[in-house]
């Protein structure tokens, strides 16, 4: 049987601790797909979802067992679609893990059958978070050490 984990977000952009996270999945199930989120009324992305997917397949390229899609509609959806039985979410800290709890709990609501896997970062990513690279990108400071070299490349083109 083949194993497959679902690894969501908005991914805008991609972190270094997000591709940790994903590497590590992909030695724990046959298929990892990293699902991006087209984002909600209060995400604001730099990057269109397209976008957003295509620099994520790039990093990914040549890994045949992670996928890369964009989707739009409920998370436990679009993981019964895929075949999915485990939702994979990073915990940075504490303070992520009651907001992770919440969503887990609804997921578990709504689709009994698929777990919630939470992963932490390696600790030298423990403190990145998209949000705040995306900060460090509009004031014109240097996010190479927080993201891959492609995305950092695309952060400076769309930030002037």
């Amino acid at each position: 049987m083949t194993r497959t984990v679902i690894y969501p977000g908005t991914f805008d952009p991609i972190t270094n601790g997000h591709t940790d996270l994903v590497q590590r999945a992909a030695k724990l199930f046959d298929r990892v797909v990293i699902a991006v989120a087209r984002g909600g009324p209060s995400k604001d992305p730099v990057f269109s979802l397209e976008e957003r997917v295509a620099l994520v397949s790039d990093i990914f390229a040549g890994r045949d067992n992670i996928e890369v899609l964009g989707f739009d509609t409920l998370l436990v959806d679009f993981a019964s679609e895929q075949g999915a039985s485990v939702i994979l979410r990073g915990l940075r800290a504490v303070s992520d893990f009651e907001y992770e709890f919440q969503l887990a709990s609804m997921n578990r609501h709504l689709s009994p059958q698929i777990e919630t896997l939470f992963l932490t970062p390696a600790e030298e990513y423990s403190y990145i978070s998209s949000s705040l690279v995306r900060q460090v990108a509009v004031l014109g400071g240097d996010v190479t050490s927080f993201v891959p070299p492609k995305v950092a490349a695309a952060l400076k083109q769309r930030m002037g």
